[in-house]
């Protein structure tokens, strides 16, 4: 289903349920943009009042952690080989996962440690995967949970201000205009993002190789 005609289906369909499904859908292991559901859910609540802004965002980060949770476990339970096998096969590619995107989101997990959890929820192409690495790591599941929520919440919260600020926006009519302007604001805060996460992480790790020279 192409995005323009998705956006029309979730105009006229999406509730709180809903969107809490299609969230889920989106975190686990059948990824679709998050773009296609947040944005026209808080667009929907501004401009017909059927729902609030703020609970589109907590059911949208509530279906991304069940999404989460789902590949958290299966890495958990299953291990390394059964879920670098399921990637290289036809389901997994079905799914759009292969094996490079799963090692390039353990590389990144073994890399930047829990906090990964956090900051890859903001990263295209590593969100959806990163529960992954965690699991197969058994990373604490209070802390994993605690991360992928305010990472979640954060990327949700900015999806839904980009919804609801196009709201305002005149000359929008129409799926196809609103598909339009939601891209091209997501693409310009997907890099905006990347450089906010960028300079945390140098940050911390100037932070942390600082701290470390002075004990």
């Amino acid at each position: 289903m192409e995005s323009v005609t998705f956006i029309h289906w979730c105009l006229d369909n999406l509730n709180y349920w809903t969107i809490t499904l299609l969230m889920t859908i989106e975190s686990s292991f059948i990824p679709f943009p998050s773009e296609v559901v947040v944005p026209p859910a808080a667009y929907k609540a501004a401009v017909y009042g059927n729902m609030n802004v703020y609970l589109v965002v907590f059911f949208a980060t509530l279906g991304a952690n069940i999404g989460a949770l789902i590949n958290y476990y299966i890495a958990f339970f299953l291990g390394r080989p059964i879920v670098y096998k399921f990637a290289n096969s036809r389901l997994g590619h079905m799914c759009l996962i292969d094996e490079a995107k799963v090692k390039r989101a353990e590389e990144y997990f073994d890399k930047n440690g829990a906090i990964s959890t956090l900051v890859g929820r903001l990263i295209p192409a590593v969100r959806q995967l990163i529960s992954i690495p965690a699991g197969l790591a058994k990373m604490k599941l209070s802390t994993f949970l605690l991360y992928t929520t305010i990472g979640a919440g954060i990327w949700n919260s900015i999806l839904a201000a980009i919804g609801y600020y196009l709201s305002t926006v005149p000359g929008i009519n129409t799926p196809e205009e609103l598909s339009a302007r939601i891209t091209e604001y997501s693409h310009e805060l997907t890099y905006i993002i990347l450089g906010l996460v960028i300079f945390v992480v140098g940050f911390l790790i100037f932070k942390g190789t600082r701290k470390n020279k002075t004990t």
